[in-house]
């Protein structure tokens, strides 16, 4: 039995729970029959609650997960300042929903818990966890090693961490009627269908390797016995109180620091997000003490060439299977990057694929996925990385 996919939107910021209502009705009226599951994300335009409410006034039985985007992507366009909804049938696939809590106090808790949230209500057995944690709070790396602690080292695990539209104030997950901050939505799947995963970013290194000589979680000290945020001093030619002003993310989203992992043919990145007189740079997730890392560049041309690679990898591992649904979780560093040029991107993934398969997704703060989206292998927390899963039967 085949899965079966809908689109529903809406732009309707002045009435909240209207649009809420509309997205998800208009994409389960599409849809034709009753859904087994709704992704949802939306700008922070809308109030969240009122938001919340109507979509989950237009759900009925169906489970309802997602959260709040940095831009909103569907097969139709990349939009902003909207609600978006991919209302799913899919018979041969069970979903299995939890969530965990308190993702800023212990990150690698918040991300456990929600595993065994979604094994719980599975009965024990899924075959891909699907997940939306805060984007902003914690340790992004913490909450992967959390999720692994409870599924596996190599166990399929992928997602998209939750934005605010650039301001980088407050994030949210949406779970049924529960509107959450500061936590982990989980989404097991099990059943009869075929998955593929593509992770590519497509920066280039520029300038010298360093060691981080001192860091401690996601907050990075030292690189080579100076301030770590001299690298950004001495690129950009600023004092450092001009980047301590304002969130770092804002200035330099398009030059994250890599890092070389065993496996992967492209440097790990890691986002700069905020900064301190101390000279210490809060990173989206963690780079160990002895790691040597790289500034990195990115390019238009490549990234959207990465994109398509990453596309090219999800089909392969289909193996024939035919691709019914697409879900993208791109870096809001990627569209500051692409500006006019970022449907191109997500055309250029449509194309790989096929146009028959529906595509929802979002801008996101981070992403979840295997490297170079290699399936078998550990699943890493990743930034600036088009991350795609791709259901097929």
């Amino acid at each position: 039995m085949a899965i079966n996919s809908a689109i529903g939107s809406s732009t309707n910021i002045a009435d909240p729970k209207a649009a809420g209502k509309e997205a998800v009705s208009s994409a389960i009226q599409s849809l034709g029959k009753d859904p087994h599951i709704i992704f949802a994300f939306s700008s922070v335009k809308f109030d969240q609650e009122k938001l919340v409410e109507g979509m989950n006034e237009a759900r009925g039985d169906a489970t309802l997960v997602g959260g709040s985007a940095a831009g909103e992507i569907t097969s139709e366009a990349t939009t902003f300042e909207s609600v978006v909804a991919m209302a799913i049938h899919a018979p041969n696939i069970k979903f299995s929903v939890g969530y965990g809590e308190g993702v800023g106090a212990d990150s690698d808790k918040a991300g456990a818990d929600t595993a065994k949230a979604v094994m719980d209500a599975a009965g024990g057995k899924i075959d891909l966890f699907i997940m939306i944690p805060e984007g902003l709070t914690g340790n992004g790396s913490a909450i992967v090693r959390g999720v692994q602690s409870v599924l596996g080292e190599d166990f399929p695990i992928t997602g998209g961490s939750a934005g605010d539209d650039y301001l980088f104030k407050k994030t949210w997950q949406y779970y049924n009627d529960k509107l959450l901050t500061d936590c982990v939505v989980g989404v097991g799947l099990s059943g009869d269908f075929a998955f593929g995963f593509g992770v590519r970013h497509g920066w280039d290194p520029v300038g010298l390797p360093l060691e981080v000589t001192k860091s401690e979680g996601a907050v990075l000290k030292e690189l080579d016995g100076k301030p770590a945020l001299n690298i950004y001093r001495d690129y950009f030619g600023k004092e450092a109180e001009e980047l301590i002003k304002e969130p770092l993310a804002r200035m330099a989203y398009t030059y994250p620091l890599g890092m070389s992992v065993e496996g992967s043919d492209e440097l790990l990145l890691r986002d700069p997000v905020i900064a301190n007189d101390k000279g210490e740079i809060t990173l989206a997730g963690e780079i160990p003490e002895g790691t040597t890392v790289r500034l990195m560049i990115g390019d238009r041309d490549k990234a959207i060439s990465a994109a398509k690679d990453a596309a090219q990898t999800a089909l392969n591992q289909l193996e024939g299977k035919k691709p019914q649904v697409i879900l993208m979780f791109n870096c809001m560093a990627r569209n500051r990057l692409l500006g006019v040029r970022c449907n191109e991107e997500n055309e250029g993934v449509q194309g790989v694929i096929g146009s028959d398969a529906k595509m929802i997704g979002f801008y996101t703060y981070g992403e979840e996925g295997p490297l170079m989206g290699k399936k078998g292998t550990k699943t890493y927390f990743h930034n600036e990385t088009m991350t795609l899963v791709v259901l097929g039967d």
